[in-house]
């Protein structure tokens, strides 16, 4: 949900090898390994640092306070438009995750930071995607509107298809997906949900692939149902109970008198 990591942040062949072991470290949900390995000199590498500990505030509602403080070191060093609006989008992301975990409510600040960053991102510019998914996480879990956000979700979608960027497309198949559910639209739920896993699962993404295999159980029928949401339930465990918030939909259902 941080850095769209596409070819050139790890997950393609002949990447960067620090990039490598960068990808490596965060699919298993060692962000704070992953950060360390980069130097924030310049505001790029300062800009994915802040990503890393951003995405750890999500999964495991722990660290806000080393987010914050990497991210004031991107905001600090970002000197270009693109730089500016990268920067401006982790903090949205931030203040997001804040409010949709109980932490604090950043509502106001995340609409601004990501109204900041539509500002200064260019419509096709490789930065673009990630923040229109974004926007829709904003308008489907903190505006409670669905439409608003299926539009964002496709312009992410599309975004994403056209440059390529894999990862992204595992995050916009799945929430296009979870709106399909509610709207009882089972096959197309099910098709977004399997994209999303597999997706994740050719990535080496181990810490998503859990929420996804959740997921798609909730579009699934018994006994794939039950079976999925046991694969998760290991793997969630495997990671040490990340990320946080799918404990409850894993949880057995409650006995009916």
């Amino acid at each position: 949900m941080a850095h769209s990591a596409m070819s050139g942040y790890g997950t393609a062949a002949g990447d960067d090898p620090l990039q490598t072991a960068v990808w490596r470290l965060r699919s298993r949900a060692c962000w704070v390994d992953a950060a360390a390995l980069l130097e924030p000199r310049t505001a790029g590498a300062a800009v994915q640092r802040a990503s890393l500990l951003v995405e750890r505030c999500l999964y495991t509602e722990q660290g806000w306070a080393e987010a914050e403080d990497a991210l004031r070191t991107a905001e600090a060093l970002a000197r270009s438009d693109d730089e500016r609006g990268a920067a401006a989008c982790e903090r949205g992301q931030l203040a997001y995750a804040a409010t949709l975990l109980g932490v604090r409510d950043r509502a106001d600040e995340a609409r601004a930071a990501l109204g900041r960053a539509a500002a200064l991102i260019a419509p096709g510019a490789a930065g673009r995607a990630l923040l229109d998914f974004r926007r829709g996480l904003l308008a489907e879990n903190l505006a409670h509107s669905p439409q608003a956000a299926r539009a964002a979700y496709r312009r992410a979608h599309a975004g994403a298809t056209a440059q390529g960027d894999a990862f992204l497309l595992s995050f916009t198949w799945r929430h296009l997906a979870g709106l399909a559910l509610r709207d009882g639209e089972l096959a197309e739920a099910r098709h977004g949900f399997t994209e999303s896993l597999r997706i994740r699962e050719e990535l080496g993404y181990l810490v998503g692939t859990a929420p996804a295999l959740a997921s798609l159980a909730d579009a699934e029928i018994e006994p794939e149902a039950s079976r999925l949401r046991a694969e998760a339930g290991r793997l969630f465990r495997l990671l040490g109970g990340v990320p946080t918030w799918l404990a409850g939909q894993l949880a057995p259902p409650a006995a009916t008198a």
